[in-house]
């Protein structure tokens, strides 16, 4: 408790402890398994991880996700092997659906995890069973072997640029070369199982699930209907004796090698909140966006008032316009309707980004009536104002637009502190793979947010929230030291990857960097300061001082556990690093020069920071030596370290 406020508020949003992970081995093979959410993580074999996890998942006709309740749980747990059973309850609007779930280790390395489920009512569903998820990052080009459910044999090498499709179909088992002579097998049971590539919604995995896209969707699930499905994981060949040894020690390097320019940073304009004045306007004008972003749908009443809101937004803060333009089948109309309101409101318009209602992804005609309507005197950007996969399976014509956009957002399809996290390298994967084919074109992210502003593949309406419940767009890391360190590693991974623009959040707003002054309208369930600023806040500040700048490469020995982002401008080094979990730990940082200054962010000062941010920033800064460029720090759970280097 700090100053009446829950550690974990502080750390991740919520007053609740972080969720028990039961440590298992099943002979050579180490893993986690996470009650709460009845899921297996990352199972290891010596260095490699082999999978990043198993799960069960219920989805509704609209894609959500049922979220899990553990019932009950029994485990016997042995040196070299394991035992578990649990009852899980997925329970949510007309959904009631109950399963049993056994997982099984033994000493030679084979892992079971069936499921055993009944429908306790009539509901839709688009999928219901069991997922597997190999890891990105070790999988990628890695070469396979899949059997298929009529007996047919292909070898195949995971994608390495994020596939657009599905990179295997109706699938029996796959197994993976680990190291010479050694592959991991994963056999499926109970359905028919296919592979998507869940790097395009940033899931840092190649998810191999149940029930073929090329059935229909959404089904009914009658009472009583009755669903078992089983995976198994064996290995095949010969086990490294003794494994090499995984290495533990945590380190964060920065490299002087090719360097990128940082992208430039904007915001969203507030929702449903009065534009910044006063103080609050001052503290964004220290963030220096670029630009503000605004949606406009020129077919609603409300459009032109939305843009005059934006133009009042931006103008004090001396910051462009990122126009998103939503069109009809009346497009000329709307596109010159759209023209006059610019010219009228004597807006600063860096960019409008051309979309169509009924398209996930921009076509040729809208952006051959918006090259005609503004011709060259104001950048066009097309693509998606969806997930990234559309963006990859609806590519735009490169040769009409000057810029290419998708948003990202963490959520798509796991909701947890630690998947959230996972999430980071994945963003620069789609950038890269963007790159692949937008040619020279500018790469445009916007928005990043922490939630998922609305569903792009809904079959049927979304449900309003409860009563006292919060907005599906909001979440509570918005407030929170995690949020923070999420953003900073957003941040790494797209200017690593070459954005040229990245979109965040919203100025004001439990969706921005700041509350305002009247505070959330659910302050129980949102629980943040009356006129502060957010931890994230103060990411944004510390970037915006080195705008212009550059971004060196940096590496981490465990991304899951730590990351940064290294920035320099004018013979300056500034680097950010980030502990993401709730345990702390002393990192060393490496290549630094011979004497740094620090100043932290963590549960001791956060208060003080969101509440005062000035006396926050103008508090002198802890000057240090380091050794040969070294320096290790003490990073409490979730949080921050500002090292500046000292001329």
């Amino acid at each position: 408790m700090r100053n009446g406020y829950p550690l974990p508020v502080l750390y991740y949003g919520q007053d609740a402890p972080p969720p028990e992970r039961i440590p298992l081995r099943a002979g050579p093979l180490r893993m986690v398994f996470e009650p709460a959410e009845a899921f297996l993580r990352y199972v290891r074999l010596g260095p490699w991880e082999i999978l990043r996890g198993v799960y069960a998942a219920v989805r509704d006709r609209n894609w959500g996700t049922v979220p899990p309740h553990l019932e009950h749980l029994e485990r016997e747990i042995k040196e070299d092997r394991f035992r578990l059973t649990f009852g899980v309850m997925c329970r949510q609007a007309e959904i009631d659906f109950r399963w049993q779930g056994h997982l099984i280790g033994d000493p030679t390395g084979t892992i079971r995890f069936s499921f055993d489920g009944v429908a306790h009512s009539t509901f839709m569903r688009n999928r219901i069973g069991l997922c597997v998820l190999h890891p990105a990052e070790a999988c990628a080009g890695q070469r396979c072997r899949v059997i298929h459910v009529d007996g047919r044999v292909t070898e195949g090498v995971f994608p390495v640029e994020v596939s657009p499709h599905q990179p295997f179909l109706e699938i029996r088992s796959i197994a993976h070369e680990v190291a010479p002579d050694l592959w991991v097998e994963v056999t499926f049971e109970g359905d028919v199982f296919e592979m998507e590539d869940q790097r395009n919604w940033t899931d840092a995995s190649f998810k191999t699930y149940c029930t073929p896209l090329r059935l229909p969707f959404p089904v009914e699930v009658p009472e009583g209907t009755r669903i078992r499905q089983s995976v198994t994981l064996r290995l095949v060949g010969r086990v490294p004796d003794p494994l090499p040894p995984h290495e533990r020690s945590l380190v964060f390097s920065i490299h002087p090698c090719r360097r990128t320019p940082l992208p430039a940073i904007g915001f969203g304009v507030a929702r449903n909140t009065r534009p910044a004045t006063g103080r609050a306007l001052e503290r964004l004008r220290r963030l220096r966006p670029a630009h503000l972003r605004v949606g406009v749908r020129p077919a609603r009443p409300d459009w032109q008032e939305r843009l005059r809101r934006a133009a009042e937004e931006a103008k004090p803060l001396g910051a462009g316009c990122e126009v998103a333009v939503f069109l009809t089948d009346r497009a000329q109309e709307e596109l010159n309707a759209l023209a006059e309101a610019l010219l009228r409101l004597d807006i600063s318009v860096h960019r409008v980004l051309v979309f169509h209602e009924a398209e996930k992804s921009t076509t040729r005609p809208w952006l051959l009536l918006a090259r005609k309507i503004f011709g060259r005197r104001i950048s066009i950007g097309g693509g998606t104002n969806a997930y990234f996969a559309e963006l990859n399976r609806g590519r735009p014509p490169v040769d009409l637009v000057d810029l290419v956009c998708y948003s990202i957002n963490p959520q798509v399809h796991a909701f947890d502190n630690a998947s959230i996290v996972e999430t980071l390298p994945a963003q620069g994967w789609t950038a890269r793979s963007a790159r692949s084919f937008v040619g020279d074109r500018p790469i445009a992210v916007t928005p990043v947010t922490l939630r998922p502003r609305f569903n792009p593949n809904a079959t049927g309406p979304e449900p309003e929230p409860a009563p006292g419940e919060l907005p599906p767009q909001v979440d509570v890391r918005q407030m929170s030291l995690l949020g923070a360190g999420w953003t900073l590693g957003s941040l790494k991974y797209l200017a690593e990857s070459g954005a040229a623009s990245v979109t965040y959040y919203e100025t004001v707003g439990w969706r921005g960097v700041m509350e305002t002054e009247e505070g959330p309208p659910l302050p129980e369930r949102f629980r943040s300061l009356p006129g502060g600023v957010f931890p994230l806040y103060h990411v944004f500040a510390d970037v915006a001082e080195l705008a212009g700048g550059m971004v060196a490469p940096s590496v981490s020995t465990d991304p899951l556990r730590l990351d940064g982002v290294a920035l320099v401008r004018d013979g300056t080094l500034r680097v950010l690093v980030a502990n993401l979990t709730h345990e702390p730990s002393r990192p060393r940082i490496e290549g630094l020069p011979r004497h740094v200054r620090l100043r932290f962010l963590d549960e001791r000062n956060a208060l003080e920071a969101m509440a005062n941010p000035e006396e926050y920033r103008a508090a002198p800064q802890e000057e240090r030596p380091t050794e040969g460029g070294a320096l290790e720090v003490e990073l409490l759970p979730f949080a921050l370290v500002r090292i500046d280097g000292v001329p």
